[in-house]
């Protein structure tokens, strides 16, 4: 039996096993916003080597600035708020217990992959030190870990607040946004503004709940069926004109990623630009919807989407690994072109576009036995309840060290 015939047979079982009622449009979103993230980290996140072979984060973006539209394309957590609030307001309405129970149930399944991710590299940081790694390159890799975390801690907040979310889509339909897009707007006009030199720096972080919430809410009231096509089209329309206005007028940073060394960031925390890109995706989302439906009624098409929905905290949480898996090695051999020479040309793009396959690959290995960290808990007893104690403790001296407080 060939292969070709094997990988068939199987996205057929999948295709046969997929209840008639999952919402497969749904499902192929989360999986485009789940490939984008480490799609965007490995395109626009690169190294610089020291005098001691040590490795620094650098990006690509700080000598092309022509790049920044990639990342409007690749910055995609707005679509996967959308759906995490579509899918959190079915699955809400849909329980059988307390509300309590299923925030906690929802917790757990965030929390074990994180914990799982640190908990390992507070044990293969000292390993990877006593074999010769600078401190350096354990410093940059450990901050690269814990950057995408930042998001399961902001998912967890907005999912305790779902109660809330269902009652405003109930009550003011996909306008129970609103006041979350007013409220970045005003912190945005006293930190730019011309207020902003007696504005505190702290207030920017007044942002990152309402910035990132803005687009769990529209999830919440499409899934409660408060947006119709013509909410779409208001949505992708709004969205973009305002996008188009914070650039072209108010002069926001092209870029939705980080650049180092810039003064302004879109994205930590988030500023208008972020909700303003989030509304313009969700109404694209909801528009494509059907047809994307249609397109994941192949088994072969579908197949792929249901593997990467099974992993996609395995994906987040350790795609940056994967890349470190490849780059950590390459140090020890000096300049390797895309890898760990600085991204100032564009033979390095092309270089790093090479790499990709291999970071994916990788990404696969390690996901074979990182999976195991997504599987349901199984009842806490005696020599479990010590294991995920320590493993508590490994990820929080890991979190102090990525943070730079040790």
């Amino acid at each position: 039996m060939s292969t070709l015939t094997t990988l068939r047979r199987a996205a057929e079982r999948i295709d046969r096993q997929t209840p008639a009622h999952r919402d497969r449009a749904v499902d192929g979103l989360r999986a485009l916003a789940l490939l984008a993230v480490p799609t965007g980290h490995w395109l626009l996140g690169g190294f610089t080597l020291d005098a001691d072979g040590g490795l620094h984060n650098a990006s690509p973006l700080s000598a092309f600035g022509a790049l920044a539209p990639a990342s409007w394309v690749l910055q995609m957590l707005g679509i996967f708020f959308l759906v995490g609030g579509y899918a959190s307001a079915l699955s809400f309405n849909r329980r059988k217990g307390s509300a309590g129970a299923w925030l906690k149930g929802r917790i757990v399944r965030l929390g074990r992959p994180v914990l799982g991710v640190t908990a390992v590299w507070a044990l293969a940081a000292p390993l990877l030190y006593a074999a010769g790694v600078p401190e350096a390159t354990l410093r940059t890799g450990a901050t690269l870990v814990i950057q995408p975390l930042w998001f399961v801690g902001v998912y967890v907040v907005i999912t305790a607040l779902t109660p809330y979310c269902v009652r405003a889509a109930n009550r003011l339909g996909g306008w129970a946004a609103a006041p979350l897009l007013g409220s970045v707007a005003v912190v945005d006009f006293l930190r730019y503004g011309p207020l902003s030199a007696s504005v505190p720096s702290w207030l920017s972080l007044l942002n990152i709940l309402p910035g990132w919430m803005f687009a769990y809410q529209l999830g919440v009231s499409w899934g409660e069926r408060r947006i119709g096509r013509r909410g779409a089209w208001l949505l992708l329309a709004g969205g973009t004109l305002l996008f188009a206005v914070l650039l072209a007028v108010f002069h926001y940073p092209a870029s939705m990623v980080g650049v180092p060394g810039a003064a302004r960031t879109n994205s930590h925390p988030p500023s208008l630009l972020v909700p303003a890109l989030a509304a313009a995706q969700s109404g694209a989302a909801i528009l494509l919807r059907d047809r994307l439906a249609a397109l994941l009624a192949r088994p072969a098409v579908w197949a792929p989407v249901v593997v990467i929905n099974l992993c996609a905290m395995t994906i987040l949480c350790w795609h940056q690994t994967a890349m470190l898996a490849a780059a950590v090695p390459g140090s020890f051999v000096g300049g390797l072109a895309g890898l760990t020479t600085a991204p100032d040309s564009v033979g390095w793009i092309a270089a790093r576009v090479a790499w990709m396959p291999v970071f994916a690959v990788l990404l696969v290995v390690i996901a074979r036995y990182a999976r195991r960290f997504e599987e349901p808990p199984r009842a806490v007893r005696g020599g479990r309840v010590v294991r995920r104690t320590v493993a508590g403790l490994l990820a929080a001296g890991f979190a102090v060290f990525a943070l730079g407080l040790a």
